[in-house]
């Protein structure tokens, strides 16, 4: 059986992009589930995520989207490069573009993200901020799957955690970030070993395991 690829993408640091490598070598899915982490690419030169990848021995690619004319340009060549290492799965990890339809369609029903929010709450930027503004009593993060609408897509996993008096937005997004470590990781494995499909536009966990991840509620 063909190894299953996964190259993930990043723009930063990318702390769930370690999260997965150190959840894969940790748990090695290269025997549990015949999956490895192929490439860790990034749009920003110098990233420091890249560096990361690099001491787990994991290939790195830089591709300076500011050297390409337009979006689609930088796409084009984005695709290219990726599908170079033949992936099973590309997995959006702090990837700070907006991909064009085209890209999205060619990666269709194996591309997924992350975004700090209980979706369909708060798409877009900002989203700590406007939690607190609206005065939710919990908030978190959505894995899910990439489509052409942006933050939106089948829901494969939610973390949840609870909003506390007197939160600022960095409390927020540190509470909900260490929820996406434990999520985001656990969600990967599960579809490369088939256990999470695409049925009818709804993502199916074919095991019946539960899909929502809780932060510490028992002392608040």
């Amino acid at each position: 059986m063909p190894r299953k690829n996964i190259v993930i993408l990043i723009s930063g640091r990318g702390s769930n992009m370690e999260a997965i490598v150190r959840a894969a070598r940790e748990q090695d899915w290269d025997s549990a589930c015949n999956a490895r982490i192929a490439a860790v690419i990034s749009n920003r030169p110098g990233a420091a995520g890249l560096a990361i990848a690099a001491q787990h021995g994991i290939a790195t690619a830089e591709l300076d989207h500011r050297s390409f004319a337009d979006r689609a340009a930088f796409d084009a060549a984005l695709a290219q490069l990726i599908d170079g290492y033949e992936p099973t799965l590309v997995v959006l990890a702090g990837f700070m573009r907006v991909l064009t339809p085209g890209f999205v369609m060619h990666y269709e029903g194996r591309m997924v993200n992350i975004h700090p929010s209980l979706l369909p709450a708060f798409t877009g930027l900002h989203t700590h901020e406007r939690a607190l503004e609206a005065g939710v009593k919990l908030h978190g993060a959505t894995v899910h799957y990439v489509t052409a609408e942006l933050d939106h897509g089948p829901i494969v996993a939610q973390a949840a955690v609870p909003v506390l008096p007197g939160d600022t937005p960095d409390d927020l997004a540190a509470r909900v970030l260490a929820q996406e470590h434990r999520m985001y990781p656990a969600a990967v494995r599960r579809i490369v070993d088939g256990r999470v499909v695409l049925d009818d536009g709804v993502a199916v966990h074919r095991d019946g395991a539960p899909s929502v991840f809780l932060g510490d509620f028992a002392s608040h």
